[in-house]
């Protein structure tokens, strides 16, 4: 298949004859990167688990969202298909990736998106919490590079980017499965790297910092940044958000996780692989390396 610089897109359209997988894309980052990426000339596959969790303290995306992800990408132009689908499920990801293939025409683009946030100590987490978070933040980062991959191998070309998170190169009380799972995903990242580089592929990973996405919007995170207050709002919240930055803002929006999505997967950065590109207000600055 042809390169970026070789697509028949109109300008604007650097994307356009590329087909984009997306996982937990109803909402949120996921949403944010499938639309960028259709503006952009791209052709999306979008899934979600689209139910709740027991070991998640705030509501997950729904069908009403993954549905609302596709009417905004069709509304850019572009073709969508949609799975609701878990992740956690190997075939899941492979039938995803195989109906990019087939119904769209390739598979050129992931972004492993889909994630969760459970907290709890360490001296109280269940294994099922445990296990639930590991399983959704790097074996589905797994699963959906396994899916991806033959077919980005076999066509010599493919962008791979996984969702980490500052929390993947530092680490926080209350979060230790969350921690685990994104430290993971960086290494994940870098070993892929290694074994695709000569077959056309780039794979990296993005860390972000507090997004404000559902997520960290939710009554149970702010219960643990506030455990002085019985019912802490936004704006108390905020002050000690911001001290997870550098610069001083409590969070940052969706668009600029995407736009470091959008810029690896561009020919711009053909040449970056087994990197990871922190977009975490400054907290990088604390970090080593």
């Amino acid at each position: 298949m042809a390169g970026p610089a070789e697509s028949h897109g109109q300008p604007g359209e650097p994307f356009a004859g590329r087909v984009a997988v997306i996982t937990g894309a109803a909402r949120g980052q996921g949403r944010c990167h499938a639309v960028e990426f259709a503006r952009l000339g791209a052709d999306i596959a979008v899934t979600d688990l689209c139910r709740d969790l027991d070991s998640v303290g705030y509501p997950l995306a729904t069908h009403d969202d993954l549905a609302e992800t596709v009417r905004l990408v069709e509304a850019e132009g572009r073709r969508c298909v949609s799975a609701v689908a878990d992740v956690r499920d190997l075939g899941a990801m492979i039938a995803l990736a195989d109906t990019a293939r087939d119904e769209l025409g390739s598979v050129d683009i992931l972004v492993a998106n889909a994630g969760i946030s459970a907290l709890g100590s360490i001296c109280t987490m269940e294994a099922a919490e445990w296990s639930e978070t590991i399983d959704i933040n790097l074996t589905g980062v797994f699963n959906a590079m396994r899916a991806c991959s033959p077919h980005m191998r076999r066509q010599r070309w493919g962008r791979i980017i996984g969702i980490s998170s500052m929390m993947g190169r530092s680490s926080n009380p209350g979060i230790p499965a969350y921690v685990a799972s994104k430290w993971g995903v960086i290494g994940l990242c870098k070993s892929v790297a290694f074994e695709l580089a000569a077959f056309g592929v780039t794979v990296n990973a993005v860390a972000p910092g507090n997004v404000s996405t559902p997520m960290i919007h939710n009554d149970a995170l702010y219960g643990l940044m506030r455990p002085d207050l019985d019912h802490p709002t936004r704006e108390d919240v905020a002050p000690a958000m911001a001290g997870l930055h550098v610069q001083p803002v409590p969070w940052i929006e969706p668009e600029e996780i995407t736009a470091a999505v959008v810029f690896l997967a561009s020919e711009a950065a053909r040449h970056i692989t087994g990197s990871v590109i922190d977009v975490d207000a400054g907290a990088s600055a604390r970090f080593t390396g």
